[in-house]
């Protein structure tokens, strides 16, 4: 199964199972790109929120004007802040971005629970390795990528280039199906 990419200078389509790495400047707006992914030809989707609440999701959604009603939101930032948090149908709870398990295993209950052409975001990868490491996030990145090979699926995954060294981001790059990459203008480009 094939799904539709609406995000410029990108293919038309990529393949179920995969995954896309979007490295982006540490300021970069990220979110034009990554609604633009979760918006398109998709039954359902998650997002992995390591970097803003649950809140901060949702509100990011309907401002790019994302069917809210096909969302599932992981937010790993609230219980680590300390803010009050809601759990809902849709909305979800890790203690920190450096509960890796608990990330995955939360990725491997939505793509068991729901059913059709199903996206994910992971926002960030950046984050999980700044409160875990480097290796676990990583390993946490193999681990989801193969959740979306099982399933059919197909996931962004966000990687700043201003934090990681070059080394770092060559590792990260050669797990992925292709790379977008979005400059400090908000150019993007793309590699497979």
């Amino acid at each position: 199964m094939d799904y539709t990419l609406a995000i410029e200078n990108t293919p038309d389509s990529i393949p179920g199972g995969t995954g896309l790495l979007l490295l982006h400047p540490s300021i970069g707006e990220t979110d034009r790109i990554d609604t633009d992914f979760l918006k398109t030809d998709t039954d359902h989707f998650l997002v992995v929120s390591t970097r803003t609440t649950a809140r901060e999701v949702e509100q990011k959604l309907e401002y790019y004007d994302v069917d809210e009603s096909r969302a599932v939101i992981l937010d790993s930032i609230s219980v680590e802040r300390g803010y009050s948090r809601r759990r809902t149908e849709n909305i979800h709870y890790v203690r920190s971005p450096d509960d890796l398990a608990g990330i995955v295993e939360q990725v491997r209950t939505f793509l068991e629970t729901h059913d059709g052409k199903l996206r994910v975001s992971v926002d960030s990868v950046t984050e999980m390795a700044y409160y875990a490491d480097v290796d676990q996030a990583y390993a946490a990145t193999k681990e989801l990528l193969d959740l979306l090979d099982e399933h059919d699926a197909v996931g962004l995954f966000h990687l700043s280039k201003e934090v990681h060294d070059e080394e770092t981001l060559d590792r990260f790059r050669e797990l992925f199906y292709g790379v977008i990459d979005l400059d400090v203008e908000g150019t993007v480009s793309y590699e497979s």
